[in-house]
């Protein structure tokens, strides 16, 4: 009995490394975490990062001077989607989940590196999936301001509130990367850009189980230690953002 059950493991675990994974890029095999050759992200840019926010702050204390003499037409005051600008930082963000289960966004540094943020959104995947065929999406993750004394970075929060589009969908929590994160980010790290579906564990959602999976350059934007976006960059470049998320304190 043992020994069958070992015959029907291997089986199970060789059917997943097998099956091929469809999608607009073409991933390299499955490779389980203790063979996972992603990298840890770069401490040099973090500190980058941090050097610009005490630089734009400086700036902000200055006052602003509206020249009255000069006359001009009306300048709108955010920056149209398709000409923003690289004021923030260049990350990737996968939006990954079984098609009846829960959606995941996973954030990197590159496609390369460990995950930075995983967060576990109350929505599932064929939900979002028609949400963003219907247009553009707009996910807000919210959660209650701190004490002054308490110095969490927002994207250290573990719990938000969920709203999509406007309409509150439950919560979205923070968790630390498991075993199967870590293998769709082996299994897409030579994938930039793309959507697609990956084989599932079988041990979870059945023989037939695929996992859905949407990866994109974002734009991470920090507006304040309370206030950070993630905008979804265009291929093109001609058309604003299919997908913002917003983290915000209030």
């Amino acid at each position: 009995m043992q020994a069958l059950m070992e015959d029907v493991k291997i089986r199970l675990t060789s059917n997943i490394v097998e099956s091929p994974a469809r999608s607009s890029g073409t991933p390299p095999p499955l490779m389980t975490p203790r063979h996972s050759s992603l990298v840890q992200p770069s401490q040099k840019k973090k500190r980058k990062t941090k050097a610009l926010r005490v630089f734009r702050s400086f700036f902000r204390t200055f006052p602003i001077i509206s020249p009255t003499t000069c006359k001009m037409g009306s300048i709108p005051l955010g920056i149209p989607d398709s000409h923003r600008t690289s004021s923030g930082t260049r990350v990737t963000g996968t939006l990954y989940g079984y098609r009846k289960g829960r959606v995941s966004l996973s954030m990197q540094e590159t496609p390369r590196c460990l995950p930075t943020l995983v967060v576990e959104l109350a929505m599932q995947t064929n939900v979002l999936q028609k949400e963003m065929s219907l247009g553009m999406v707009r996910i807000a993750l919210e959660c209650e301001k701190r004490s002054d004394k308490d110095k969490r970075r927002l994207l250290d929060e573990t719990l938000w509130t969920l709203y999509c589009n406007g309409k509150k969908s439950g919560y979205g929590v923070k968790r630390e990367a498991t075993e199967e994160d870590l293998n769709v980010m082996e299994l897409l790290k030579a994938v930039s850009m793309g959507a697609g579906v990956l084989p599932g564990n079988s041990e979870v959602e059945g023989p037939d189980g695929e996992l859905a999976y949407m990866r994109s350059h974002f734009e991470h934007v920090v507006g304040s230690k309370d206030s950070e976006t993630l905008y979804m960059l265009s291929p093109d470049g001609n058309n604003g953002p299919e997908l913002s998320i917003f983290f915000v304190r209030i």
